[in-house]
């Protein structure tokens, strides 16, 4: 059942992008997912996302993606937590009274083998940090904005969490 009350979000995370789609509005936030950190003994978040690659351009910045890692899903979990959490602000807004919002974590690509349970509730764990009242993690074909809101989630793929 929708809630009347907060934000529905839809996640969808690869190592190239990372897009997020308000089920209720219809927007959507697509970038890059990256994060540029000054050098140094204090490391500092100058960008997320598309302005990551742009600081990078002016400045010397590491620019970390967390999701591009060889054999798991989410190479550096801080980092992942901090783009996760740029985004939803930007989905969300920041204002104060903004209830937190429910999240669908939906992790594309071929999974040889399926996701762990520990990369399912590092997933989890992503969103919470984010900000999220409740999480689902998804696996299967894309979701509409109508099944986000509902949660009703159809029978071709799975609720992991």
């Amino acid at each position: 059942m929708a809630s009347i009350f907060g934000t529905a979000l839809y996640v969808q995370l690869s190592p190239a992008r990372l897009t997020i789609r308000n089920a209720k509005t219809g927007e959507v936030v697509s970038e890059p997912p990256e994060l540029a950190l000054t050098r140094g003994a204090k490391p500092t978040i100058m960008g997320v996302g598309n302005l990551a690659r742009m600081c990078g351009r002016t400045e010397p910045v590491d620019i970390i993606n967390p999701f591009a890692h060889p054999r798991t899903l989410i190479g550096d979990f801080t980092v992942g937590e901090q783009v996760l959490k740029a985004f939803v602000t930007r989905m969300k807004g920041s204002s104060l009274f903004a209830p937190a919002p429910f999240i669908v974590m939906h992790p594309l690509g071929d999974h040889e083998g399926g996701l762990t349970q520990v990369e399912i509730r590092a997933l989890h764990e992503l969103a919470l940090g984010a900000g999220a009242r409740e999480v689902s993690v998804w696996q299967g074909r894309a979701l509409t904005d109508e099944e986000v809101l509902s949660r009703q989630f159809p029978s071709d793929g799975k609720v992991l969490s």
